[in-house]
């Protein structure tokens, strides 16, 4: 489905700076679209072709992340709720390429956008956004304590 290797290192440990990133950004681009008209348009179609993008940067991610998984038998608990938490990414990187596209193009094509339509969808954009960013933390953070538990000591200074 996608890279599990590039130069020799796992793919998951690269792939994953670039959900950590687009995700914030791509959930930044659409409140700010969602709720400022001017913001709106200087992102326009740069909004859905991002969401695109950090959409499909997870499931690649994520067969990455399988892939190493089963190079380190399991992983352990830690690992585990890596995947866990990881799992529910998907979820949420759909929910905001649904939404920047119709914020998109609710203000591209409906001539005059109805006030209870702006409003709907710039709640459902914060609220997808909000959701998005805290599930990339949290899987990011589960990723973190997984891959750095017991390797750094952090207790000696």
């Amino acid at each position: 489905m996608g890279p599990t290797e590039v130069n020799g290192l796992p793919a998951h440990v690269l792939l994953v700076h670039f959900v950590v990133i687009m995700i914030p950004i791509t959930a930044l681009l659409l409140v700010l679209s969602a709720v400022w008209p001017a913001a709106r348009a200087r992102i326009g179609i740069v909004l859905p072709l991002v969401a695109l993008a950090s959409l499909i940067s997870v499931p690649l991610t994520t067969h990455a992340g399988e892939w190493l998984m089963g190079k380190m038998n399991g992983g352990g608990p830690l690992v585990a709720r890596h995947e866990e938490l990881a799992e529910m990414m998907l979820p949420w990187a759909i929910g905001l390429f649904v939404v920047s596209v119709a914020v998109w193009a609710v203000h591209r094509f409906v001539p005059r956008t109805r006030t209870v339509l702006t409003v709907g969808l710039a709640v459902l954009a914060v609220v997808v956004a909000v959701g998005s960013v805290f599930t990339v933390y949290r899987a990011g953070d589960s990723g973190a304590k997984a891959a750095w538990d017991g390797v750094v000591d952090t207790a000696s200074k």
